[in-house]
């Protein structure tokens, strides 16, 4: 569906003044959406698997561990596909209000993509750098967005999504660098031209959520207080968007529709989309292609294995 026929569609659970800053703007904050009964029951799993990342000393393709991570003290970076790992996160991504907001912006029909949960622990969480979503996982049109979920309060200083208003309208720029390696962020002459420094940065009690288009150029800064950030990431379309390139996130819930009916014809954006790496044989995270850190071939083996698992071949989720 095109924006025009998602807004001539009356809205569910926003308003249609916040669908229209949506489509302007290319992301939107919604402060406060998520109830307090979820935020209670996916804290408590998250918590669980921090707990469980402390017996770690490399990440693999379902840990992603900060260098400095310990067990003493662990910096957990990110939760790769938390929907695979526990039922819970995929409760809420497909029956929370989460999904009522995804049709209120790509349709009735809404497909899920992926997940993720990226913790920017307290006093030194990293970067992300300035990129593109979409370009990770090229689709046939650009309805897909990612929600993201604050599980606590967010403020300036603890590394808050960064979006450049109207980046979603503009140009898609490389995430290769000049040698042709790819380094999954937008090069810094390309970060000025998009507008970088006029970025919003979204900041929002416990509850709220962050919306953002697959083309939107954002980021975020280092975490500099003695707060964490954990921030849950949820990635939807139209249910008229397929893929052409392997998910680098792979999940058996990849194409699942969460909202109305299946398509039966794919809509293609006339523009193009830069095509990344063949992610098939293994993903490692976004933190460790922006830092350019090495994985040796035993970190890269397991990744693998792991990411076939995730596909459909391992264990159900835990409960």
């Amino acid at each position: 569906m095109t924006p025009e026929d998602v807004l001539a569609r009356p809205p569910t659970v926003l308003s249609q003044e916040q669908r229209e800053f949506y489509f302007e703007n290319g992301f939107i904050l919604l402060e406060r959406i998520v109830p307090a009964d979820w935020l209670d029951r996916l804290r408590a799993v998250t918590s669980e698997f921090v707990e469980r990342s402390r017996s770690l000393t490399k990440s693999d393709a379902v840990f992603d561990l900060e260098p400095d991570h310990t067990a003493d003290v662990p910096r957990l970076r990110r939760l790769t596909s938390p929907v695979e790992q526990h039922s819970t996160y995929w409760d809420y991504a497909s029956e929370s209000v989460l999904a009522d907001v995804a049709v209120d912006l790509v349709g009735p029909d809404v497909k899920f993509h992926h997940s993720k949960l990226n913790f920017k622990w307290a006093e030194g969480g990293e970067a992300v750098e300035w990129h593109q979503d979409i370009q990770y996982w090229p689709h046939t049109n650009y309805s897909p967005l990612t929600i993201g979920l604050y599980m606590e309060d967010v403020g300036d200083d603890q590394g808050p999504l960064g979006v450049v208003p109207g980046s979603h309208n503009g140009e898609l720029y490389s995430l290769y660098d000049a040698a042709g390696t790819w380094t999954g962020s937008l090069a810094e002459g390309d970060a000025a031209a998009a507008g970088a420094d006029q970025a919003a940065y979204l900041t929002g009690p416990a509850g709220s959520v962050t919306v953002h288009n697959c083309r939107t150029v954002h980021g975020s800064r280092q975490n500099t207080s003695d707060l964490g950030r954990p921030l849950l990431l949820n990635v939807y379309s139209s249910a008229d968007a397929f893929t052409y390139t392997a998910n680098p996130l792979p999940s058996r819930y990849a194409g699942t529709i969460i909202r109305g009916e299946p398509a039966r014809w794919a809509h293609h954006d006339p523009r193009g989309c830069l095509v990344p790496p063949d992610w098939s044989g293994g993903y490692t995270s976004i933190f460790a292609l922006q830092q350019a850190e090495a994985w040796d071939d035993d970190q890269l083996e397991t990744v693998a294995e792991q990411h076939a698992e995730m596909k459909g071949e391992g264990a159900l989720p835990g409960s």
